[in-house]
């Protein structure tokens, strides 16, 4: 059975030079791929809290956003962009960093709780909790009490090849992720076909 098309994808992330290339930053980092396969680029949005730009994905448009609010402020700006073009939240792709999947994975998921991610917890409280997320692994630091630096410090080339090839591998389904065929996207993802 399908679910309802995609019409906005957010990434999730800290704005600014300093967090570009840290863990936390991986939904950022989905969208920005995305913005520059269809040859657009994100403007400074005011009225919803970030940068957004449209593009098509499937023959959909769909709007991409990047928070400028921080983290743990993210609901506002998707709760305002939806508000404003009236997309209902089971429309809503949600990108995240994930410390519970290692790098190199990606995982798909419709609702749920928010497992502890502030980004998350925000939009939780904001909009509810039935959008679909893209959970992009980042692995854990193997400790809950250095979760915060992990996901925050620069990280090596190499870590950050291992997250791009999970990133890369939710990009290949993304187009049945915004067709609304989330069962074939997480078939198709979740068995690294």
């Amino acid at each position: 059975m399908a679910s309802t098309p995609v019409q906005l994808i957010v990434g999730l992330g800290n704005p600014g030079v300093k967090y570009t290339k840290t863990r936390h930053n991986a939904g950022f980092w989905l969208v920005d791929a995305l913005a520059s396969s269809a040859h657009e680029t994100f403007r400074v949005e005011s009225k919803f809290s970030g940068e957004a730009c449209k593009v098509n994905i499937a023959t959909h448009p769909v709007w991409l956003l990047k928070p400028t609010t921080f983290m743990n402020r993210s609901g506002l700006a998707v709760k305002q962009l939806s508000s404003f073009y009236k997309i209902p939240v089971n429309a809503i792709l949600v990108v995240h960093d994930e410390i519970d999947l290692p790098p190199g994975t990606a995982r798909l998921k419709e609702g749920g709780g928010h497992g502890g991610h502030n980004g998350l917890r925000d939009i939780h409280a904001h909009m509810g909790k039935d959008y679909k997320r893209l959970r992009i692994g980042v692995g854990h630091p193997g400790d809950k009490r250095k979760v915060v630096d992990y996901v925050l410090s620069h990280i090596s080339p190499g870590a950050e090849a291992e997250i791009l090839r999970g990133i890369d591998a939710a990009l290949d389904v993304i187009d049945l992720v915004v067709d609304g065929d989330m069962q074939k996207a997480m078939n198709q993802l979740h068995s690294g076909r």
